[in-house]
C-alpha cells in the first residue's frame, strides 16, 4: 500500500539498506520485542508459558503494542478528512492516503484489534492487565514521538505558540481560574467537607470553645446543604433574568458587562451568607493544606504548568485567579512539582492562631473584580517594559470578562451557564482545533501569524482537555 502511494507521488521506495528513522526503529523494535515475549522490566513471557491458556498472554501483549498505532492512524486521518474543503482540496497528493486510513474498512480493522485485545484480556490477572496498560501507553507514546520527529515544513504555521512567537522579546502571560478549570471538584465544597469532618475532633480535643464554638457535624452538613442549594437556585434565576432580555446578533461587550453586574451582587450576598452561617469557623490551617496537597487536579493540568515553568526558552508568568475562599488551599494544591512559582490571587480566610474565625477577606467576588486583578497583572508587566501575549484559561461565568479581554481565551469544562450568557451577547465558542485550522488557511493572506491574537474579538476557543492546551502552546 505504501509503495503504491510513494509511486503515485513520483518517488521510488527506499532501498532496504537505507538508514531508518530513529523514531520508526524505536517503535518497530518495541513491537517485535513484545511479540517475542520480551517485556521491558519483566522476565521473558515465553519462559513462563507452560499451557496453551497462557499463550494468550503473548497475543494480548502484542495486540496492546499494536492497537494504538491502528487507532491513532484511524483517528488522525478521520480528523484530517473532516477539515478538508471538498471544493478546494480534492486534488491534493495525500488524497489516497487519507481516504485509506479514514475509511470504514480501516476503522473496522482497528476495532477488530481492540475487540480481540478485550477478549484476550478477560482471563488475565491484575498484574498482567497492568502490563497491558503499560504496553498500550508506551506504544502510543512511541507513535506520537514518531509523528513529532518528522521534519517541520518551512511553511509558516500558527502553532505551537512557543515556536511562532519570539518569547525572548516578550512575555507569555498565562492566567487561569482554579475551580473546575484546574480542579475536578469545587473548592467551596472541599472546605465545607473539611469543616464537617473535623468538627467532632474540635468537640473532643479540648479546643478553646469560647473562641471557636462550632456546630455539631450533622448541623454543619445540614447548613451547608441549605447554602449550596440556595446558591444554585439563585444563580440559575440570575442567569435566567439576564438571558430573558433581547438577544444581540453580534458580539457586544458593554451590555455583557452591565448584565454581569447582577451576578456581582448575587455573589457578594452569597458569600455573606456563608460568613454569617459560621460553616467556615474552626478549620485548622494544617488540615486545609493537607487537603490542598491531596486535591485532584484535571488530567494534564499539573504537568502542563510544570513544563511551562521549566521551559527555559519561554519568559512566562503564570497567575491563578479564583473566587476560592482560601488562598492556602490553592497554594497547597500546587506546592508539589516545583509549582511554587505560580502567583495566586484569591480570597483569604481569617485565622486566629492557625484556626479560622469564619470570616473571609474578600478580594475577588465578581467578574469585574476578577477582571481588575487581570488588568493589574498586565499593568505590572508593562511597567517593567515588557510586551506580552496573554492566554486566559477558565470555564465559569466569573471568567467571562477575562476570557474576552485576553489575547486568547480558552474555555475548559462544560458550563452551560457560560455558554448561554456568551451566546446571548454574541460570543462565539469555537473548538480550538477547527479554529486553528481556519487560522492556518488564512495564513497566506496575513502578514504575520503572531499578529492574529487580539483581545475583545468575541471569539473563545473550547478544548476537551489540558492536553490540547499544551499542544497549542508548547507542541507535543
Amino acid at each position: 500500500m505504501h509503495d503504491t502511494f510513494v509511486r503515485e507521488w513520483g518517488f521510488e521506495f527506499p532501498n532496504e539498506d537505507i538508514s531508518k528513522d530513529i523514531a520508526t526503529t524505536k517503535y518497530t523494535d518495541f513491537l517485535l520485542a513484545t511479540a517475542s515475549g520480551k517485556i521491558e522490566g519483566e522476565r521473558s513471557v515465553l519462559d513462563k508459558i507452560a499451557t496453551p491458556f497462557e499463550k494468550t498472554k503473548v497475543a494480548a501483549y502484542t495486540l496492546a503494542a499494536l492497537a494504538p498505532c491502528m487507532r491513532l492512524y484511524a483517528f488522525i486521518s478521520t480528523e484530517i478528512q473532516g477539515i478538508i474543503n471538498p471544493d478546494q482540496d480534492s486534488t491534493h497528493i495525500y488524497k489516497s492516503w487519507i481516504e485509506n486510513y479514514s475509511s470504514q474498512v480501516f476503522e473496522e480493522i482497528a476495532l477488530q484489534n481492540e475487540d480481540m485485545l478485550d477478549k484476550l484480556s478477560v482471563s488475565l490477572t491484575g498484574e498482567e492487565l497492568e502490563i497491558i496498560e503499560k504496553l498500550y501507553h508506551q506504544a502510543m507514546k512511541l507513535q506520537v514521538d514518531f509523528i513529532a520527529a518528522q521534519p517541520i515544513s518551512d511553511q509558516q504555521s500558527v502553532v505551537p505558540l512557543s515556536r511562532v512567537h519570539d518569547f525572548s522579546k516578550r512575555h507569555l502571560m498565562i492566567l487561569c481560574d482554579f475551580d473546575l478549570a484546574c480542579t475536578a471538584f469545587d473548592s467551596a465544597a472541599i472546605l465545607a467537607e473539611i469543616a464537617i469532618i473535623t468538627a467532632p475532633k474540635a468537640d473532643m480535643d479540648g479546643s478553646d470553645q469560647t473562641q471557636l464554638a462550632r456546630m455539631p457535624s450533622a448541623d454543619l452538613r445540614s447548613t451547608w446543604d441549605v447554602l449550596s442549594t440556595q446558591y444554585t437556585e439563585q444563580f440559575e434565576q440570575c442567569v435566567e433574568s439576564i438571558v430573558a432580555s433581547e438577544r444581540v446578533e453580534e458580539f457586544n461587550y458593554e451590555p455583557l458587562c452591565s448584565a454581569l453586574e447582577q451576578l456581582a451582587e448575587f455573589e457578594r450576598k452569597a458569600n455573606e451568607r456563608v460568613v454569617q452561617s459560621g460553616v467556615l469557623k474552626g478549620l485548622n490551617v494544617e488540615d486545609i493544606k493537607r487537603a490542598g496537597q491531596s486535591l485532584i487536579l484535571q488530567d494534564g493540568c499539573r504537568s502542563f504548568f510544570q513544563k511551562i515553568v521549566k521551559n527555559e526558552n519561554l519568559k512566562t508568568d503564570v497567575h491563578v485567579l479564583s473566587y476560592c475562599w482560601c488562598n492556602d488551599l490553592i497554594v497547597s494544591a500546587f506546592s508539589s512539582g516545583d509549582l511554587n512559582v505560580l502567583n495566586v490571587h484569591s480570597n483569604e480566610l481569617v485565622y486566629q492562631e492557625s484556626v479560622t474565625t469564619g470570616e473571609i477577606v474578600k478580594k475577588m467576588e465578581s467578574p469585574m473584580e476578577k477582571l481588575q486583578v487581570f488588568n493589574d497583572v498586565l499593568i505590572d508587566c508593562r511597567s517593567e517594559g515588557n510586551k506580552h501575549l496573554t492566554v486566559y484559561i477558565g470555564g465559569s461565568v466569573g471568567d467571562m470578562l477575562c476570557l474576552l479581554e485576553a489575547d486568547i481565551g480558552i474555555v475548559v469544562g462544560s458550563s452551560s451557564s457560560l455558554r448561554r450568557l456568551g451566546d446571548h451577547f454574541g460570543v462565539s465558542f469555537v473548538p480550538l482545533f477547527s479554529g486553528l485550522v481556519n487560522r492556518q488557511r488564512e495564513l497566506a493572506d496575513q502578514d504575520c501569524a503572531s499578529n492574529w491574537w487580539k483581545p475583545l474579538s468575541g471569539v473563545l476557543y473550547t478544548v476537551s482537555s489540558w492536553a490540547e492546551i499544551q499542544a497549542f502552546i508548547l507542541g507535543t
